[in-house]
């Protein structure tokens, strides 16, 4: 748009206002509006100069991420960013614990369920608190059938268990050179992220199996077995059901064995259960057959529907234990109801470049339990005489 022709006009028009004769106030306010449209048109020019000057050193687009963590995890930056306090993890905002923004902790979270086997089939709970308890129903409120004028006598109390999952500090400690920090081709947090994830599904996977539940999760093959049915083994004990032959399945009929797992699962359970067992053992069973010829086991005819042993989904958790003499390589339940994770949502990342130079360290942090939470949910098959 042409301002100076505009601009132009105007003081003609104020010039003629003066040839004409006014009085000395209005002739003030003339001189003033003047002023003004002078000012005016000289920020018009300007706007127009600057709308045409070529930008310097190119436009970046907007990163999605948070720019403030970006700025952290590459030179330690600390502007911008928030800070969370260390009270219950014994270290301090001041020694560089900080959460993980929202876009990077989104990702670790999903390579896990991708990664984890029990992660992705367990009831997974976000807690506040390291100190997480869970009430579980024993028995169920009893009832009776009487007539209409007979007498109401109570009915038995309602028993409660207390389920504490052992919590533990689950950590990894990736590094990079800090040229590769400096490198604005890397995505940082991409890696970050991936790195993280891998490893603490490392670490998760066999935990939820086979923790030791000091400083870790209670895995449900180190919870207490019988043999004895539900309603009569304590609780917190895993029923397990016996091949009949020590390291193997019986040389006749062996898929009578898993049918008879199956069917020590109440009907309730057994509508959401799924199969846990490793590789090797799951070739094994891949090769049995009915009476009738046909393979029990079913593979998936569409992506992302699971491989099926009888009608129920199987999960291939690496870290069950091969077949052997007296071990528990088949689980078979609905871990939903039967095994719990509470974890902190948050995760930590102390960025250390001086321990390990040239190497800038990340190392992260989460708080992570696990344990039986429905002992009544999940069957083992023990491959022994009894």
């Amino acid at each position: 748009m042409d301002y100076e022709v505009k601009a132009d006009t105007l003081e003609a028009s104020f010039g003629a206002i003066e040839a004409a004769g006014v009085s000395v106030g209005v002739a003030g306010e003339v001189a003033a509006l003047r002023g003004e449209v002078a000012r005016l048109a000289r920020v018009a020019d300007e706007a127009v100069l600057a709308s045409r000057r070529p930008a310097l050193g190119g436009i970046k687009a907007a990163s999605p991420r948070d720019p403030a963590m970006g700025a952290y995890l590459r030179h330690g930056i600390t502007a911008g960013l928030e800070t969370k306090s260390f009270a219950e993890v014994t270290n301090s905002g001041a020694d560089g614990g900080y959460a993980v923004p929202k876009a990077i902790d989104s990702s670790i979270q999903e390579t896990l369920r991708d990664i984890s086997p029990i992660r992705r089939i367990a009831n997974v709970v976000q807690v506040g608190t390291s100190n997480y308890r869970r009430l579980i129903t024993l028995s169920n409120v009893a009832s009776g059938w009487v007539s209409e004028a007979t007498a109401r006598p109570d009915t038995a109390t309602l028993k409660l268990a207390e389920i504490v999952p052992p919590m533990g500090d689950l950590f990894a400690n990736p590094i990079a050179t800090q040229s590769m920090i400096d490198d604005a081709m890397f995505d940082l947090e991409g890696w970050l992220a991936t790195e993280i994830a891998s490893e603490f599904a490392r670490a998760e996977g066999q935990a939820f199996v086979k923790g030791t539940g000091v400083g870790q999760p209670l895995g449900f093959l180190t919870s207490p077995t019988a043999s004895t049915a539900d309603g009569v083994r304590a609780f917190g004990s895993l029923q397990y059901v016996a091949t009949g032959t020590a390291g193997a399945f019986p040389a006749s009929a062996p898929q009578d064995t898993i049918i008879g797992l199956i069917h020590k699962l109440r009907p309730a359970y057994r509508q959401n259960a799924t199969f846990v067992m490793n590789s090797t053992t799951l070739s094994t069973i891949r090769k049995m057959k009915d009476s009738t010829g046909a393979f029990i086991w079913q593979p998936s005819m569409a992506s992302g529907v699971p491989d099926t042993l009888f009608g129920y989904p199987v999960v291939d958790a690496e870290d069950m234990p091969d077949i052997a003499t007296g071990s528990f390589s088949i689980a078979f339940g609905d871990f939903k109801a039967g095994y719990l994770i509470a974890e902190r949502a948050e995760t930590r990342v102390l960025r250390d470049p001086y321990t390990n130079k040239p190497y800038v360290n990340f190392y992260a942090t989460k708080r992570v339990s696990g344990c039986v939470a429905n002992s009544e949910a999940i069957k083992l098959m023990k491959f022994d005489l009894s």
